[in-house]
C-alpha cells in the first residue's frame, strides 16, 4: 500500500490481512516497525516475522519510513539525525492510510518494533494513545547514555552530534524526557548480552513505567544479544507478544506463556 508523507515524500508499505478479514468483521492491526534504521521489509526474518500474528487474526502493517533502504538518499536525508521526527510521522501516516480501509478497526491497534523499531514504538508511546497497546525489543530509550554505551559509538556520534554541544538533537529525540506521557501498556523485550543496544536502555524504560503506573511486562533473555536466535526462545516470544497483545488490544484474559 501507499501513501504520501507530510513532505510530499511517496511512502510505501505491506499490509498482510487475515483469510477472513472483511468490512462485516474488520481485522485488529498490528503496526510494525523494522530495525536498521537502514533496512527495509522486503525480507523474510525469522524474527518478528508477521505470519505468527496474521495466523492469530491480526492484519499487520510493515511500513518503510524515512531511513529504510531501497528509495535512494532523499529517503536516508529525510530522517538522517532526528531519529523520532520524520520516521515517526510516515509511520503514522501509513497507519491511518491503512486504517481508512473498511476491513480493519481502528479502535483495535497495537504498536510493536525491534532495535530502531522498538526505538520508534517507545518513542510513540510517548507523543500518542492511539495504540492499546506497545512492544518494544532492544530499543533505545536514553539516548544519551545510548551513544556512549553502545558498541556503535562513533556511528551514533557522527550522526547525533557531541551531546555537550548538540544537546538539541538528544533533547528533541529521547524518549526518556517525556516519560511523564506514558499511558500505554508496554511489553519489553531484551536480551542480556547486547552490546548494540545495552539492556539498560530497557530497564530505565521499565522503571519509568512503574513509575507512572503504566501496566508492563518485562521478557528477558540472559544468554541473547541484540537479536533472539534460540528457537525455543522465539517461540516464547512470539507467545508471550500474542498473549499481551490479546490480553490489551482483544481484552481477553492474560495468559501467562506456558515456556515461562
Amino acid at each position: 500500500m501507499h501513501t504520501t508523507a507530510d513532505d510530499g515524500f511517496a511512502l510505501r508499505a505491506w499490509l498482510i490481512l487475515p483469510e477472513d478479514a472483511g468490512p462485516d468483521d474488520p481485522s485488529p492491526l498490528l503496526v510494525e516497525v523494522h530495525g536498521g534504521p537502514q533496512s527495509s521489509w522486503s525480507g523474510w526474518p525469522w524474527q518478528w516475522n508477521p505470519w505468527p500474528f496474521v495466523a492469530r487474526g491480526y492484519a499487520v502493517l510493515l511500513p518503510d519510513p524515512a531511513l529504510s533502504t531501497g528509495y535512494g538518499q532523499q529517503m536516508q536525508a529525510r530522517g538522517r539525525g532526528q531519529y523520532g521526527g520524520r520516521p515517526y510521522r510516515d509511520v503514522i501516516a501509513l497507519t491511518d492510510a491503512a486504517l481508512a480501509r473498511a476491513d480493519l478497526d481502528a479502535g483495535r491497534t497495537a504498536l510493536a518494533g525491534w532495535s530502531f523499531g522498538g526505538y520508534l514504538a517507545g518513542r510513540a508511546a510517548t507523543l500518542t494513545d492511539r495504540f492499546r497497546a506497545v512492544i518494544t525489543h532492544a530499543g533505545m530509550w536514553n539516548l544519551e547514555v545510548f551513544q556512549s554505551d553502545t558498541d556503535m559509538h562513533t556511528y551514533f556520534r557522527k550522526i547525533y552530534g557531541d551531546p555537550r554541544t548538540r544537546r538539541e538533537r538528544y533533547e528533541a529525540d529521547s524518549p526518556h524526557l517525556d516519560a511523564e506521557h506514558l499511558t500505554t501498556p508496554m511489553l519489553i523485550v531484551h536480551g542480556g548480552k547486547d552490546y548494540r543496544v545495552p539492556v539498560g536502555q530497557s530497564l530505565a524504560l521499565h522503571h519509568d513505567l512503574q513509575r507512572q503506573g503504566v501496566p508492563a511486562k518485562f521478557l528477558y533473555f540472559p544468554d541473547e544479544s541484540h537479536g533472539i536466535g534460540a528457537p525455543n526462545h522465539l517461540r516464547l516470544v512470539y507467545e508471550t507478544a500474542l498473549n499481551f497483545l490479546d490480553h490489551h488490544v482483544l481484552g481477553e484474559e492474560w495468559k501467562r506463556p506456558g515456556l515461562v
